[in-house]
């Protein structure tokens, strides 16, 4: 209604905190939070000539390996440039494998082009791909194509089979089991849904390792107030670099068919192995092998990415997830789900082909494949160990070995001065110091406290991407500044 003088009343904003989603407001997301985002303020001011005791920052804060200085693979790049740019596969620069890869995948384009949609499931032979890469790496294990879903990373599959998970209300609202320390992606996406988080701790005296006591004492904990549907493994472990044995594999499988769980193995980090005696297993294969009493109950969706091992592709956005005994009819609306987003960005599917149907012995891309692949994948091992080895010499800092993944996640001793100083400005005492430590050295790390810890400890998470010599900077960088820090607050 118009007011006495014509004019239209005053209104109040129709979208406020008080009025948005409740459960957009818990979500948090620490790998890029309030560090972060103090991090890129730093590197604006040090742009603008403020001076700083540093000169640059270095964000070891996620696994973003190209941004970190890591080489993209020639091959995959050469592929994606042919489907980008089709008249290139005129040029005689680029090898017959690549322009044969290119041309396979704009075949399977809508008017041979990428910047076509694609089908929702994602491209009809990159998902023959995939399959038959599982069926590789699995030993002969069969993989059916229509079993696979393309996805927008990993991230998305994830969040995908959440959104199916999650129902109830109350006491019967679904339960959802994530490692603690975890990857803030699972503690996010649960809050967003509504559903209920369901903490089990690994092992930080035995390297992070997974104890089937602990999931029984979460699980049956959790069974009083929520109904627990759910366990989400992460193998290679992020943030906490362990790689799991088979024989916890088979526990824990056999443990999902006991307490009729659905599992979600997130294994992006496959390639990425370094430790001695550590071996990847997929899930599905040892399921499979553990015989049809396991193969035909156990409820699975698995995941992969281009984003992490050595091609480090983050930005492409591609993934899959292969489902394994899922309802048909749960299929069918999985099919449904996926559809209204159309389908996942065409060339992250491209780049995913590439990643499960790589050059082969004989083909011209094969030796430089071959040898770029190795050199990443080696340097990783490399700095695995040097961060381990230079964080142990720190008194007040344990670090497990870093066996997998790409970030190591070491324990921290803080003096109580600094733990009571942190806890009157209302944060977390890791929060404060690692902001301490991003303000004195620039260097960027995520607080333990973003990705779980007990009650009483405190970490980090580093990421072991930066090339070697920057590597060895930040890790002396930080032994001083930690040495420093405890004097300062002893």
């Amino acid at each position: 209604m118009m007011s006495e003088n014509g004019a239209l009343p005053l209104r109040g904003k129709v979208l406020t905190v008080d009025t948005m989603n409740a459960n957009v407001k818990k979500v948090d997301y620490a790998v890029r939070g309030p560090i972060v985002q103090r991090a890129v303020q730093i590197e604006k001011e040090l742009k603008e000539g403020v001076k700083k005791p540093f000169e640059e920052v270095i964000k070891a804060n996620i696994g973003d390996a190209h941004a970190m200085g890591q080489r993209p693979i020639t091959f995959f790049r050469q592929v994606m440039a042919l489907c980008t740019y089709p008249q290139l596969l005129d040029d005689n620069k680029f090898p017959e494998d690549a322009k044969n890869r290119a041309r396979r995948i704009l075949q399977s384009c809508g008017g041979n082009s990428i910047g076509a949609y694609t089908t929702s499931q994602g491209i009809d032979c990159v998902r023959h791909d995939v399959a038959n890469y599982i069926q590789r790496r699995d030993g002969g294990i069969p993989s059916d194509p229509d079993n696979i879903y393309l996805t927008t990373g990993a991230s998305d599959g994830i969040v995908t089979i959440l959104k199916l998970l999650t129902a109830g209300e109350g006491r019967t609202r679904t339960g959802v089991m994530i490692s603690i320390p975890q990857y803030p992606l699972y503690s996010a996406s649960i809050a967003e849904l509504g559903a209920v988080q369901i903490n089990y701790y690994l092992n930080e005296e035995k390297c992070w390792s997974l104890d089937i006591s602990e999931l029984q004492r979460s699980l049956q904990a959790a069974r009083e107030h929520c109904d627990p549907r759910v366990l989400c493994i992460i193998n290679p472990g992020n943030p906490t670099g362990q790689v799991q044995s088979r024989q916890c594999i088979e526990d824990v499988i056999r443990f999902a068919v006991k307490e009729n769980l659905f599992l979600m193995a997130d294994e992006v980090y496959q390639d990425n192995v370094y430790a001695e005696g550590c071996e990847f297993h997929s899930f599905k294969k040892v399921l499979f092998e553990m015989g049809p009493e396991y193969s035909s109950k156990v409820e699975l969706a698995s995941f992969h990415s281009t984003s992490k091992c050595y091609m480090g592709e983050c930005g492409f956005r591609g993934g899959y997830m292969e489902v394994i005994n899922m309802d048909p009819e749960v299929k069918a609306q999985l099919t449904k789900l996926v559809s209204v987003r159309l389908c996942p960005p065409a060339p992250g599917q491209a780049l995913m082909d590439l990643v499960v149907n790589s050059p082969q012995p004989g083909e011209p891309s094969y030796q430089t494949f071959i040898k770029e692949r190795t050199d990443v994948l080696s340097a990783l091992a490399e700095k695995a160990k040097l961060t381990e080895e230079i964080l142990n010499t720190v008194p007040g800092i344990s670090c497990n070995p870093v066996q997998g993944a790409m970030y190591s996640f070491p324990r921290i001793t803080l003096p109580e001065r600094a733990i009571n100083e942190a806890k009157a400005k209302g944060q977390a005492p890791d929060m404060f110091y690692c902001m301490k430590l991003l303000e004195e050295t620039g260097i960027c790390l995520v607080p333990g406290s973003g990705f779980g810890q007990r009650e009483g400890t405190y970490h980090f998470r580093m990421t072991i991407l930066p090339p070697t010599d920057k590597l060895k900077i930040m890790l002396n960088k930080l032994k001083e500044f930690h040495q420093k820090f405890t004097q300062q607050y002893s």
